[in-house]
C-alpha cells in the first residue's frame, strides 16, 4: 500500500505489517483514505483528532447555511383598512427577518363568487411590501383558498435603503457647528 506520513510526505509502498509497525511507533492510527487506489493509499494520523475537526467542520459549515422558513398570513376579502395595514406591516417584517410570506385570503360563502376582491388584496400586499420583497408564486386560486407566495429581495431592500438615506440624510458636523455659534433670542428682545 502507499503509505503517507503523518505531516503529508509520502512514504512510499510499504506492505501493510510494515506500515502498521510505523503508525505504532509514531503512537498514531493507520487509515486507509483511498481503498479504490492501486495500490490502496493509507495515511498516518491520529483518527481520533480528524474525525472530531471533520465534526467541527460540519457544524461551521451548518451555521452558514440559512434557515428560510415559510411564515404564513390570512386576509379575508372583506378586510378593514387598519387590520390589513397591521397584517401587511407584520408581512413586511417577515421579509425583512428574511423568511418566505404565503398569503392567503380566505373565501366564505358567496364571497367565492368574486374571486377579483381577493386579487385586488393580494396585489396590494405586493404593491405594499415590493421595497422589501417580491412575489415568488402568483396567485392561484386553491380550492376556497387564494394563495401567493412572497420571497425576500435583497436588492430590492438594499435599493430602498439608499433612496431612504438620500431622503433623510444624517446631519453633516459643519451645519451642527454653525447652529451652536448661532446667538440665542429670548423672548425678552422681541420686546
Amino acid at each position: 500500500m502507499r503509505l503517507i506520513a503523518a505531516d503529508g510526505g509520502q512514504l512510499g509502498i510499504k506492505p501493510l505489517p510494515e506500515a502498521l509497525s510505523m503508525a505504532r511507533a509514531a503512537d498514531l492510527d493507520l487509515v486507509e483514505v483511498a481503498a479504490g487506489a492501486n495500490p490502496p493509499v493509507a495515511k498516518i494520523m491520529d483518527f481520533a483528532k480528524f474525525r472530531y475537526e471533520e465534526q467541527q467542520r460540519a457544524k461551521e459549515s451548518r451555521k452558514k447555511a440559512t434557515n428560510i422558513t415559510v411564515k404564513e398570513m390570512k386576509y379575508r376579502p372583506k378586510i378593514s383598512g387598519g387590520d390589513f395595514d397591521t397584517k401587511t406591516r407584520k408581512v413586511a417584517k417577515f421579509l425583512g427577518e428574511g423568511h418566505k410570506v404565503k398569503v392567503t385570503i380566505m373565501f366564505r360563502g358567496r364571497e367565492m363568487q368574486h374571486p377579483e376582491l381577493g386579487r385586488r388584496i393580494l396585489d396590494r400586499v405586493a404593491e405594499d411590501v415590493a421595497h422589501l420583497g417580491k412575489v415568488e408564486v402568483v396567485p392561484k386560486q386553491d380550492g376556497r383558498n387564494m394563495i401567493m407566495v412572497l420571497g425576500p429581495d435583497k436588492k430590492a431592500q438594499a435599493d430602498h435603503a439608499k433612496e431612504a438615506e438620500k431622503a433623510h440624510p444624517p446631519p453633516d458636523r459643519q451645519s451642527a457647528q454653525q447652529d451652536q455659534r448661532a446667538p440665542l433670542e429670548t423672548p425678552e428682545q422681541h420686546d
